[in-house]
């Protein structure tokens, strides 16, 4: 382990950086590095409080930067009150050998590779960096994907924590992938629906785009030809706050403009987080294979081109962009591999470990209710169903939301 410590203004950082197995069932193997910043608060005695540990939504994006002292009503502005926060960047992103084309490998040792770096893998490296930073017990959150690997947490080392916090990101327990997405298409095309009862004339711009698409004529600044499939991904960002305001403004520039080009190049974030893409659907795999389900499971409704796809992985993906091309190969054997389980049911049926859950009412993401079947199924578990935000919830009011899970979970 090395560890560096900085200051800046109102916050200390102390960056340490951890070698951990590949595989940690076998640790004279191969070693990756893992990286997590503390963020420690001015308050008194500040430097003696507990660690919160925070797991980043994803899969395939680091931990929050913190540049500058957080914000009055944020959330980390609220766990610096009591907490020392320990941003771990979940490994294959960030500073935690970051996964890209895994240039030199063959497709089965890359599929391989991948299979080390969901929430099980995830969990098992917060639990070296505790044991190496002489850590007795420390508190999670988790957001989105962040909060599955808290739940992982829950099943596998429920000794090592105090409390557990959710913000978004409770995931169904021994269901098929095929639940998930049976459930979260029906949500994305109500918020088609919505989007165009708002801008309806966008309908005529959508047309336009697609007609331009087909004619060959919107090349991306990367030199991708766009494809009509993979504009249609810009609905991912429906299921944020602002997310209809945000695909507005993409939508209203001249589809050759450099604003549109390289506002539709860099949306769903793939080419900079290729492991989202490529681990997506086997993030829900608690001992299943995927086969591909949200591809499988598209709806008729979908002959509409109108209509955007949310957050769903396709295998044309693989071809339509150009820097997830080197992991075609493995995407393809990852689909049809056989997962173990995240969850040990009977171990959350008898949870002492206190723990509170926001599950987001109308979430298009994470599914309302297959989050509150998970509540019901673990013990010492308070959710918190509320309408009152959509999935980036804690982005735009986490200081209000941190401070109610905290009170739930203490109750």
């Amino acid at each position: 382990m090395t560890s560096v410590r900085r200051r800046i203004p109102q916050l200390t950082l102390i960056e340490h950086e951890f070698a951990v197995p590949l595989d940690h069932d076998d640790r004279g193997g191969r070693t990756i590095t893992v990286f997590a910043r503390e963020v420690i608060g001015d308050g008194r005695g500040a430097e003696s409080y507990p660690l919160l540990v925070f797991f980043q939504g994803g899969p395939g994006s680091e931990a929050p930067r913190t540049p500058s002292a957080p914000v009055d009503g944020s959330w980390l502005k609220r766990a610096l009150q009591e907490f020392r926060v320990l941003m771990l960047d979940q490994r294959g992103t960030g500073r935690s050998t970051p996964v890209g084309t895994l240039a030199g490998l063959e497709p089965p040792a890359q599929a391989d590779y991948l299979t080390h770096f969901r929430a099980d893998s995830i969990v098992r490296d917060a639990e070296f960096v505790r044991s190496a930073l002489g850590v007795e017990r420390w508190s999670v959150m988790g957001q989105s994907f962040g909060g599955f690997c808290v739940l992982t947490y829950l099943s596998f080392f429920p000794e090592s924590l105090r409390e557990a916090f959710f913000c978004g990101g409770l995931p169904p327990i021994g269901r098929p992938t095929d639940d998930v997405y049976v459930r979260t298409y029906p949500r994305v095309l109500d918020r088609c629906r919505r989007y165009y009862d708002r801008y309806p004339d966008d309908r005529a711009r959508v047309r336009e785009i697609h007609r331009a698409i087909a004619a060959g004529s919107v090349v991306l600044p990367t030199g991708e030809q766009l494809t009509s499939r993979r504009f249609r991904q810009l609905g991912l960002m429906l299921g944020m706050g602002d997310g209809a305001e945000h695909l507005h403004q993409i939508l209203e520039l001249p589809h050759d403009s450099p604003g549109f080009l390289h506002d539709v190049a860099a949306a769903g974030g793939f080419a900079r987080n290729p492991l989202f893409a490529a681990i997506h659907e086997a993030c829900y795999a608690d001992g299943f294979v995927t086969g591909w389900s949200a591809e499988r499971l598209l709806p008729p409704e979908y002959d509409d081109a109108e209509l955007f796809t949310g957050e769903h992985i396709y295998s044309w993906m693989l071809e339509d962009y150009a820097p997830l091309r080197p992991l075609a190969g493995a995407a393809e054997i990852l689909a049809h591999h056989a997962w173990p389980r995240l969850y040990d049911e009977q171990r959350l049926a008898e949870n002492d470990v206190s723990a509170a859950a926001m599950i987001y009412a109308n979430d298009m993401y994470v599914d309302r209710e297959l989050s509150e079947e998970t509540a019901d199924r673990v013990r010492n578990l308070q959710p918190w169903l509320t309408n009152e935000w959509e999935h980036d919830g804690i982005r735009v009011d986490g200081g209000r939301i941190l401070d109610r899970l905290i009170s739930l979970a203490r109750g």
